[in-house]
């Protein structure tokens, strides 16, 4: 099945342009690559141009597991020598610099000074509102807005797309259309918050897994079976909600809660995370390292993203009505 089946041909970027080519910006150069776009990227790195080209190289195979455009090629990227070159005649900008504010701002602005009149900007950032990135452009600053996708970008759908205040609906909306002729599932939040929606969630458990590690609770290792094999099989398929729906019987939720909701109340979470001394790191770095037994991280993403690629077909199988869902929260 083609990427391309989720939206219309229309709404496909011809040309996608990458702006910072880290971990994250490959990622988005293969998802674009494998939608069938040409895509131009940039990076002022030494060495970025090599280390994308031999990335795409190696996940391509799982790439096209997932199924290409008939156009995918990965031939199809070419390096700009500039920001400003990458962006004249692109379709869609997805921005990829480091989480610094003062960064984003310089590079957003000059991108929003040269990009062509109308097209979406996305950043990928995790956590900065799209309404303070939007601050330090003039000449269209309603475009520049949140595209957060999950890494791998290339396997994983999910991707967030925040307004900020000078976003009309409009822009929204094709910038929705757009990322879903990428292939993504696009999540429109409704307003924004720092870190948007699923990293909000996600720092919650991060969280308390560093409670556990830093309180002896439970190692590293310990703490990931108990999401492998427990919360996060369910949460694969239904998520937080429906999953707890499902533990309050024919009752649903609404049972569910006035069962176990005292239970809410009870002191189990730490609302603040622990402090972050030598110690606990030391604990965290040397079990994720046990964990890892001596394979490499290239060894580690490739298992990854077997099993992503498996575990997708698997969950597009229990649910498919999720291909018409608008995505939206």
């Amino acid at each position: 099945m083609s990427r391309q089946d989720t939206a219309a041909a229309a709404d496909v970027p011809a040309r996608v342009a990458v702006i910072g080519t880290g971990v994250i910006g490959n990622g988005w150069i293969v998802r674009a690559l494998a939608a069938g776009c040409d895509v131009v990227a940039f990076d002022p790195a030494p060495g970025a141009e090599a280390t994308t080209r031999a990335f795409v190289e190696r996940v391509w195979e799982s790439v096209a597991t997932m199924g290409l455009a008939d156009t995918a090629d990965p031939s199809r990227l070419r390096f700009a020598a500039s920001a400003i070159e990458a962006v004249e005649e692109a379709d869609l900008v997805q921005e990829n610099v480091p989480e610094r504010l003062e960064i984003k701002h310089r590079v957003l602005a000059e991108l929003d000074a040269h990009a062509p009149e109308g097209v979406v900007i996305g950043s990928s950032t995790s956590g900065i509102k799209p309404s303070e990135l939007q601050s330090a452009c003039t000449r269209d600053p309603g475009r520049v807005i949140v595209a957060h996708p999950f890494n791998p970008v290339y396997l994983l759908p999910l991707v967030e797309l925040v307004g900020g205040e000078h976003t009309a609906p409009v822009v929204t909306e094709r910038a929705r259309a757009q990322y879903a002729a990428l292939g993504m599932r696009p999540l429109v939040v409704r307003r924004e918050i720092e870190g948007h929606v699923a990293d909000r969630l996600m720092e919650a458990l991060w969280r308390e897994a560093l409670h556990l590690v830093n309180d002896g609770v439970a190692t590293t290792e310990e703490i990931d079976a108990a999401v492998v094999y427990g919360a996060g099989l369910r949460w694969s398929l239904m998520g937080t909600f429906l999953t707890f729906h499902l533990a309050g019987g024919e009752g649903g939720m609404r049972h569910m809660l006035h069962q176990f909701g005292p239970a809410l109340k009870l002191p189990w979470t730490k609302l603040e995370a622990p402090e972050l001394t030598d110690e606990l790191i030391e604990k965290v770095a040397d079990g994720c390292e046990h964990q890892a037994a001596g394979r490499s991280v290239a060894e580690l993403e490739t298992r990854r993203d077997a099993f992503l690629t498996e575990l997708l077909a698997l969950t597009r199988k229990y649910w498919p009505e999720a291909e018409g869902l608008e995505g939206r929260i």
